[in-house]
C-alpha cells in the first residue's frame, strides 16, 4: 500500500467511527476559533501563498466543478435540465445521481441514461474555475489530486500530473472485475448517444461488453458497483505518494478546493495531517459552506468560505 493510500485508509476508519457526526455536516476535529480575515485580504494571502510556495498539491473535489456549472449531480436544476432534460421530464429525477440509483426496467434504457451522463462530462469544455486555477499555477511546481471523475483536470494537464483516485469517465472496466484491464469509453459513448437520438434507450447490441468474459462493462468509477482497484488505481496513489514524499521538506502548499462531507477522507483530512507533520507545509481551503480549520494547524492555514468560482476568479485577476 502506498503512503497516501495508507493515509486515506486511516482517515476512513475515523470516518466510520464518527459517521453520525460527519453525516450531520460536522467534524470530530477541534476547530480553530480565529477570526477570519476580510475577504480582500484572504484573496491577497491566497495569491501570496501560491507565489511563495516551492510546490503546490491541489486537492480538487466536487465543489470545484459545481462552481463552474457542473452542478447537476444532486438537484433538478437548470444544468440538469440542460443535459438530462428528456429523463427529467419522464422520470422527475432530482439530479444525475438520482437517476443512477433508479431501478431501470431495461438495460437498454439504463445504458441510455449512463451514456448521457458520461457524454455530458466527456465532452464538457474546461470550466472557468479550472481556467482560473490554471492561471494561478503558471510557473509553479504542482500536482493534482482529485476525487472528481469528470475529466476536467486531464483536459488541462498531462496525466502524470493528475491522480484520479475515484476513477475516470473516459474508461470502461468489467463490471465483474474479471480482468485488470480498462479500455476506452469515449468512442462507444458517442456512438450510443448518436444512435439513441431523442429516445431514452440504446440498441441492445450497443451495450458495452467485457472483451474477456462477455459480461457487461461499466465505467471505471467508484460509487455504483465493483470499482476496479487494480493497476490503474494503484498508479494514481503511487503518483501522489511520490510527489508528497519528494516534496515533504520543501515549502509545500496544500490547496483544498470544494471538499464536501461525503468524502473528507480522500483530500481534506490527509491534507490536515500532512500540514501538521511537514515543517514547512501550508494549507488553504476554499469552500462555500464549511469553515473547518483544525486548531492544530491554525498557524499554518486558512479557510475561505465563499463561492469557489468567485475566489479563483478574483485571485487570478489579482495575480495578473
Amino acid at each position: 500500500m502506498s503512503f497516501y493510500e495508507d493515509l486515506v485508509m486511516q482517515t476512513q476508519m475515523n470516518y466510520s467511527r464518527y459517521y453520525s457526526l460527519y453525516a450531520s455536516g460536522k467534524t470530530p476535529y477541534v476547530l480553530s476559533k480565529k477570526t477570519a480575515l476580510p475577504y480582500e485580504e484572504q484573496i491577497d494571502r491566497l495569491v501570496k501563498e501560491i507565489q511563495e510556495a516551492d510546490c503546490v498539491l491541489i486537492g480538487g473535489a466536487s465543489g470545484l466543478s459545481a462552481a463552474g456549472g457542473g452542478d447537476f449531480y444532486y438537484e433538478d436544476n437548470d444544468s440538469y435540465r440542460k443535459y438530462f432534460g428528456k429523463y427529467a421530464k419522464k422520470y422527475h429525477f432530482r439530479g444525475a445521481f438520482d437517476g443512477m440509483m433508479h431501478q431501470w426496467k431495461s438495460r437498454e434504457e439504463f445504458w441510455g441514461y449512463l451514456a448521457t451522463f458520461l457524454y455530458t462530462t466527456q465532452t464538457a469544455g474546461i470550466r472557468k474555475p479550472y481556467q482560473d486555477l490554471n492561471h494561478l499555477l503558471q510557473g509553479k511546481d504542482f500536482f493534482v489530486l482529485t476525487t472528481n471523475q469528470d475529466t476536467q483536470f486531464v483536459k488541462i494537464y498531462p496525466e502524470d500530473k493528475v491522480a484520479q483516485i475515484q476513477g475516470d469517465h473516459r474508461f470502461f472496466q468489467c463490471a465483474r472485475c474479471c480482468t485488470d484491464e480498462t479500455w476506452d469509453a469515449v468512442k462507444p459513448v458517442a456512438k450510443m448517444v448518436k444512435a439513441m437520438g431523442e429516445g431514452t434507450a440504446v440498441p441492445k447490441e450497443m451495450i458495452p461488453r467485457c472483451p474477456h468474459c462477455g459480461g457487461e462493462a461499466f465505467p471505471w468509477v467508484r460509487g455504483y458497483g465493483n470499482f476496479l482497484q487494480g493497476k490503474k488505481y494503484e498508479e494514481q496513489y503511487e503518483n501522489v505518494s511520490r510527489y508528497v514524499l519528494e516534496h515533504k521538506d520543501r515549502k509545500i502548499l496544500f490547496l483544498e478546493l470544494g471538499v464536501g462531507r461525503l468524502t473528507p477522507m480522500f483530500i481534506q483530512e490527509p491534507f490536515w495531517n500532512l500540514t501538521l507533520s511537514f515543517p514547512k507545509a501550508r494549507y488553504i481551503a476554499v469552500n462555500n459552506q464549511y469553515d473547518f480549520l483544525p486548531k492544530d494547524i491554525e498557524g499554518k492555514g486558512m479557510v475561505i468560505v465563499e463561492d469557489i468560482g468567485r475566489v479563483l476568479k478574483d485571485a487570478a485577476e489579482r495575480s495578473r
